[in-house]
């Protein structure tokens, strides 16, 4: 089954000033619709055709042979959900079960966030910061490239794309900034609270 590229769950111009129209042109439209058609091309014919990407995804994991699919497919998984952990005038804290969550697992909401924001801002090169569900217990993890929760059993809740073209248009190499925009300013608490109540 072909997986489509989603619109943004927003308009173009609706998070800025912390991240900008261009850049959100540019992430969605050329980086992410690039996986999503790689990826597609990648699997049409093929026995995976007919499996969800979250399928896909979790099968191929650690397949040398498989890299270039596997990289496309979690890439094309990752924006999608990233788009969504994003909203406009965002941010704050989180209310009622996921923030109860939050403050058990992590001894605050403060800890949590300076946990996060460490993820982002120690990922060496490209990938991502999540918020995960494992197990019972929420943590905190980042990832290199395109690698993702699913394929270590975790659920994910949240993430922060760390990969330069998120943000390099807005705050050049001051990735710190952006990721203080992110968690103060841009964070969908209802989408991660949401896959707290799903998981």
């Amino acid at each position: 089954m072909s997986y489509e590229l989603p619109s943004l769950p927003y308009d173009y111009a609706a998070l800025e000033p912390s991240i900008s129209k261009s850049t959100l042109e540019f992430h969605h439209d050329k980086h992410h619709a690039a996986y999503v058609s790689k990826y597609n091309d990648a699997v049409k014919g093929t026995e995976l055709d007919s499996k969800s990407i979250e399928e896909v995804i979790t099968e191929i994991a650690g397949d040398t042979s498989k890299t270039s699919l596997f990289n496309n497919a979690a890439q094309a998984w990752n924006h999608t959900f990233y788009w969504q952990c994003m909203k406009p005038n965002g941010g704050g804290t989180p209310t009622g079960e996921l923030a109860k969550k939050i403050e058990a697992d992590f001894g605050s909401f403060d800890e949590f966030v300076e946990a996060f924001k460490n993820a982002g801002a120690t990922q060496f090169g490209s990938g991502w910061a999540w918020l995960v569900l494992d197990g019972d217990t929420l943590k905190v993890n980042k990832t290199l490239n395109a690698d993702n929760p699913l394929t270590n059993h975790q659920v994910p809740l949240l993430t922060m794309d760390v990969w330069e073209h998120a943000y390099y248009l807005d705050y050049q190499n001051k990735r710190p900034a952006y990721i203080d925009e992110f968690i103060g300013k841009l964070v969908n608490w209802d989408f991660v609270a949401q896959n707290l109540a799903a998981a």
